[in-house]
């Protein structure tokens, strides 16, 4: 299937603004704590993202066929410190650079087999905005000023990539549907409620007809965020049987 020019101009925009984000982070905040990751700190958010940035940058020269996850555990490390933030800024760079350079379609290694750059263009924006948060609630807790919002279009499209690539893999076959819409955006990827492609409504598990058990609402942010455990259930309006949902994040822990 073709990458639509508008996804990976989202995705390329995404990882620059929330790259550009997570590197401008302070050099006298690095150690402060995520409070939804206590054993987490700004520095080690930085240090992670770049270390994936670069473990993202080495398969796209790999064959496609190459074990991601041995070419994961040989990228190399950012720096302590202040140092990993001049180098997270580096390998942000690159993987921007390759990525606007490369062709979305062409066939890549990744911890799911074999699939595409874009695969990584929307993994890496979606990685990359998840743990800025990460970043800015740590900054937040220790007196900053608060998380900047991840865009409405990008949240949406994030939340179609945790159920694809994440959910769909994870969820028992015994699990009742929920219906998922996200109330800020009707642009973005899901597959709808009824069956349809639409943009900021999904069924979980995909593929699943029938009377949901329970309904989720809220910004796509809300949603984005409470899917990847970042914040509470409660964020969001859970309508019918909670007990469902509740399993639901439990089965997809990531």
């Amino acid at each position: 299937m073709t990458t639509p020019p508008a996804k990976r101009d989202l995705w390329l925009d995404m990882i620059r603004t929330e790259g550009g984000r997570l590197a401008t982070m302070p050099a006298d905040a690095l150690d402060a704590v995520v409070p939804t990751l206590p054993d987490w700190t700004i520095e080690r958010v930085v240090r992670h993202v770049g270390r994936v940035h670069r473990w993202v940058v080495g398969l796209l020269d790999a064959p496609t066929d190459a074990d991601a996850a041995a070419l994961a555990g040989a990228a190399p490390a950012l720096g302590h410190g202040p140092a990993c933030l001049t180098e997270y800024r580096e390998a942000l760079d690159e993987l921007l650079a390759r990525f606007e350079a490369d062709d979305p379609d062409r066939p890549v290694a990744t911890f799911i087999g074999p699939a595409t750059v874009a695969f990584w263009m929307r993994r890496q924006a979606h990685e990359t905005a998840v743990h800025r948060i990460d970043a800015a609630d740590a900054f937040y807790a220790a007196g900053g000023p608060p998380p900047e919002p991840i865009d409405p279009v990008g949240a949406a499209d994030g939340i179609g990539e945790w159920l694809e690539v994440f959910a769909s893999a994870r969820v028992g076959a015994t699990t009742e549907r929920i219906a998922v819409r996200a109330t800020d955006t009707d642009t973005g990827t899901g597959t709808g409620t009824d069956g349809s492609n639409t943009a900021a409504a999904w069924s979980i598990p995909p593929g699943l007809t029938g009377d949901a058990a329970a309904e989720v609402t809220g910004s796509a942010q809300a949603l984005l965020l409470t899917l990847w455990r970042r914040r509470p259930l409660d964020t969001v309006t859970v309508r019918g049987n909670i007990a469902v949902v509740t399993r639901l994040l439990d089965e997809v822990r990531v």
